[in-house]
């Protein structure tokens, strides 16, 4: 019999909300996973924390020393995570021409900028061990522009080009990273389908559980990247 893989005992999730994130919290905690959430303000993870036993932490991902500093303290007050997941985002909407230059830089900061300091983080920890799991969180704009939403495009096609650098680097080194393109809206307490269009959103513990396993993944069949949709969705 092969030896089972072991559990993840510590998962970071960075950009930490109510919907996505609050699932993978959840489901980290019935699997016994002790998890730790950062965000731009953590006062708005009290009730999850209370619900699922999570830590929480401040941080601004597009800048460095603040990501250090989450990283430094996640260490200091729980240990070494075996798992991250970058789940932040920013847009700027609007026609290309009408942009804010500075909203659209803070979108490509959030998004792409801060994936690369959240995972150069996570590989310094990860790859002297040769174990670990970088999950990125995408979007439909990650595969496809959309009109009056460049900014959030030119983010995410640069966070999945950053992911697919990574894996291709680190699994070699017994870290897995990978890329989940998100092709829809996801459900949340404040946001629900339209009785027009019944399931045409996401379930985020759906969406949860296709993490979990690629978390579980063995390292012979890795897989980097994967697209989850509604079925109604088109391709």
């Amino acid at each position: 019999m092969e030896p089972r893989l072991a559990l993840p005992r510590l998962a970071l999730i960075v950009g930490a909300g109510s919907g996505l994130s609050a699932s993978l919290a959840r489901l980290f905690a019935r699997h016994n996973v002790q998890v730790a959430m950062a965000a731009r303000n953590p006062d708005k993870l009290a009730a999850l924390c209370a619900e699922t036993g999570a830590a929480s932490f401040a941080c601004e991902v597009s800048e460095p020393e603040e990501v250090g500093g989450l990283f430094d303290a996640v260490v200091a007050s729980l240990g070494e995570p075996d798992v991250v997941v970058f789940n932040a985002a920013a847009r700027a909407r609007g026609p290309v021409a009408s942009l804010v230059p500075e909203e659209v830089a803070r979108a490509i900061a959030v998004s792409a900028y801060g994936g690369f300091l959240v995972g150069q983080q996570a590989a310094r920890l990860m790859v002297p061990k040769g174990a670990g799991t970088i999950l990125f969180t995408g979007a439909s704009a990650s595969v496809k522009g959309y009109p009056l939403s460049a900014p959030f495009a030119m983010g995410k096609f640069a966070l999945r080009g950053l992911a697919q650098s990574m894996a291709r680097e680190l699994a070699p080194q017994g870290v897995h990273v990978a890329h989940v393109v998100i092709d829809g809206a996801i459900r949340n307490p404040g946001r629900t389908e339209p009785p027009d269009a019944p399931d045409s959103m996401l379930d985020p513990d759906a969406i949860a559980a296709t993490y979990w396993h690629l978390i579980g993944q063995d390292r012979s069949a890795w897989t980097w990247e994967v697209e989850v949709r509604p079925w109604v969705e088109r391709f």
